[in-house]
């Protein structure tokens, strides 16, 4: 995950520990962090982080503030951005807005830069932030944070038509695979693929390049940068995802959440619940097709 919008890029460099990894056994199946299962709507996987036998208890709104300020920021699109007529909007602003109304209060957002997120929340100018920041040992030394609202996987994309029945070493072997070098994703690719032809590149619009022009068999990475690169126009439309999601926290971290100030359990609660009931309403679920059209998992 990113110190600057980077907990959605995963690259983090953990080559120096990698023989640390290397003795671990290859998992089963990928590690989904859901508890609760996962919803399928019009061929996307929705993913849920939400034990659904967790009561989350309703929180008392006479305790809650009675204006909700949310910070973002307003430079990572789908999650926060400027339109062109100055409004901002994305996936981040939607999921404040709803988690507002579930709790029935009024609400603020503002566009602040990033790196200024956490500090704003220790000095009381706002109750919490939503901008893609990890919940990692870092950032919980500084805030407080949620139960995430989505998830870091990585996955293996491939061009049409050349795509694996699963993405197991076994399958995996006999391909080179594009990468970004010094990546979370190269650490994990060499402990678990080191059969493949790991071929990395100095950064990720040339390791999907070197896909879409067939220089190499696949590409592995952070899902959430390749879903947008999937949906968008620079791919043209040449590949998709293949094999399931890779969600192991040690390399792609612990997934987003929000963050509230040290101490103010009564909005962290408040969020959590309103997260939940959004994911049982299937609000959620909407909000997370309208902005992740291809699936992440």
């Amino acid at each position: 995950m990113k110190q600057k919008q980077g907990p959605v890029s995963a690259t983090c460099d953990i080559l120096g520990v990698l023989l640390l990894f290397a003795v671990l056994l290859w998992p089963a199946a990928p590690v989904r962090a859901q508890t609760a299962g996962p919803s399928e709507r019009a061929g996307a996987l929705v993913p849920s982080f939400w034990n659904p036998e967790r009561r989350v208890e309703r929180p008392d709104a006479s305790r809650l503030p009675g204006n909700l300020r949310f910070l973002t920021t307003d430079d990572y699109p789908p999650f926060n951005f400027v339109s062109s007529d100055g409004t901002l909007m994305g996936f981040h602003v939607d999921l404040a807005r709803a988690i507002c109304a579930e709790l029935a209060i009024s609400c603020t957002i503002q566009a602040v830069p990033f790196d200024t997120l956490l500090d704003s929340l220790d000095q009381n100018k706002a109750d919490a932030a939503i901008a893609g920041i990890a919940g990692n040992p870092a950032s919980r030394q500084r805030a407080d944070f949620t139960e995430r609202y989505l998830g870091t996987p990585a996955r293996f994309v491939a061009r049409k038509g050349q795509g694996l029945a699963e993405a197991t070493p076994e399958q995996v072997a006999n391909k080179s695979v594009a990468v970004v070098a010094g990546t979370a994703h190269e650490a994990y690719l060499r402990a678990f693929f080191n059969e493949a032809a790991i071929r990395p590149y100095p950064d990720a619009q040339a390791a999907r390049e070197a896909l879409r022009t067939g220089k190499v068999d696949l590409l592995f990475g952070d899902a959430i940068g390749l879903a947008l690169w999937l949906n968008g126009s620079s791919s043209q439309g040449c590949c998709a995802f293949t094999g399931g999601p890779f969600t192991e926290s040690r390399y792609f971290g612990d997934g987003l959440a929000v963050a509230v100030k040290s101490g103010n359990d009564q909005v962290r609660r408040a969020i959590d619940y309103a997260l939940q009931r959004l994911w049982e309403k299937g609000i959620y679920t909407d909000l997370y097709l309208r902005w992740f059209p291809v699936g992440l998992y």
